[in-house]
């Protein structure tokens, strides 16, 4: 009889402890994705949402760009799920990708400045005529709503948030995880007295996260904000947005960055499209453009460009420097690491094209940029 009871309580203390288990990883859980429902942002609502309503891009409910466009292609006989798991690409670096702490800008006429730090993936830093303009910062571990899962960073930050300089501007292309990011947005809010400048509806993702109402200035295609002494422009892109089920809720776009002398053009995220001849008829020529090269596939072809579209696009913006943005910092898609560079570096050598592929944390000087050494080459 007692042996039975020593038996029963053992039973009975193994179920409380399991129970408790349970109860402590529900709470890990909870906790670890505790800023999950923050992350995903706000919605189009009141005049946010009425102004929405009035763009050329908006109709029946979502926004859309100039030309139909599917943001996934079905391919016959291909899985991608299996590829992802059981690809051959080497979609790592395997060695640590080299960072570099900016240099002391040149001393220069401040009329006459133009210098591009980059800091990985899309997020760039414009030096011009003295004025700072931060693009797409993402400075956490993952573009992802979780810090648990979610694509994880290939490389550190060069610089912490707290490092940059004052801002004058802050500009995000569009509300893709990868270029949207919560913690980035508050840490700049707390750190930073700079507006941010966005397509139509992200606004409703920052008025969600306490960025204040002054400081959020949102644009459609074509519509302009002066910063100083600097003109900046949303046009037009052709891609998608959204952070949750529903897609297409905000707008996204490119930007034109204009001071008195110097312009600088960024993609965003964007497939080749004939906008780009009409963005460089109407703002070009352009010193620099800032081109997204990485993260595409056949799969998706009309909204991320082929290295060589870039190209394409660079030349109908009437570019002049060409430096490559959206890759090396994410696993985003299911080509080789260091394939998007070396497609561009061919494609540049062939058609002409003035090239810098800085590492990131590298200042680059556009009137004289460093000579294409391969860097990347030697960790991919």
């Amino acid at each position: 009889m007692a042996a039975a009871k020593r038996t029963e309580g053992q039973r009975s203390l193994g179920r409380r402890m399991r129970g408790t288990a349970a109860l402590a990883a529900l709470a890990g859980l909870a906790w670890v994705a505790r800023d999950v429902p923050a992350a995903l942002g706000g919605r189009l609502a009141g005049a946010r949402a009425e102004r929405a309503a009035r763009s050329p891009q908006f109709r029946d409910g979502t926004f859309h760009n100039q030309a139909d466009t599917r943001t996934m292609a079905a391919e016959p006989g291909r899985n991608l799920v299996r590829e992802l798991i059981f690809g051959k690409q080497k979609r790592r670096p395997t060695a640590p990708v080299p960072l570099l702490r900016p240099s002391a800008p040149p001393a220069a006429d401040s009329a006459d400045e133009l210098n591009i730090i980059w800091y990985g993936h899309a997020s760039a830093l414009i030096e011009i005529e003295g004025r700072r303009v931060l693009l797409d910062p993402v400075w956490s571990d993952r573009c992802s709503p979780s810090g648990l899962v979610g694509p994880r960073r290939l490389h550190e930050p060069p610089v912490r948030l707290d490092e940059l300089p004052p801002l004058d501007a802050i500009l995000i292309s569009h509300d893709h995880y990868d270029h949207l990011d919560m913690p980035t947005v508050r840490a700049l809010v707390a750190g930073q007295s700079a507006p941010f400048l966005v397509p139509l509806g992200v606004g409703a993702h920052l008025d969600h996260w306490g960025v204040p109402a002054d400081r959020i200035i949102e644009l459609d295609w074509s519509e302009c904000h002066r910063v100083g002494g600097l003109e900046i422009t949303a046009t037009a892109a052709q891609h998608f947005s959204g952070r949750g089920l529903r897609r297409d809720g905000t707008l996204w776009s490119s930007w034109v960055v204009a001071g008195a002398r110097r312009k600088v053009f960024y993609t965003g995220d964007s497939g080749y499209f004939p906008g780009y001849a009409a963005i460089g008829a109407e703002h070009g020529p352009f010193d620099v453009t800032l081109m997204q090269i990485g993260a595409y596939d056949r799969a998706w072809p009309t909204i991320h460009m082929f290295p060589e579209e870039a190209v394409d696009a660079h030349v109908d913006l009437r570019g002049g420097l060409f430096i490559p943005v959206h890759w090396a910092t994410f696993n985003l898609a299911l080509h080789d690491w260091s394939e998007p560079v070396n497609r561009l570096w061919a494609e540049a050598k062939a058609r002409d094209v003035r090239l810098a592929v800085p590492r990131p944390g590298e200042r680059v000087v556009v009137d004289e940029p460093p000579a294409v050494d391969g860097w990347w080459q030697s960790v991919a």
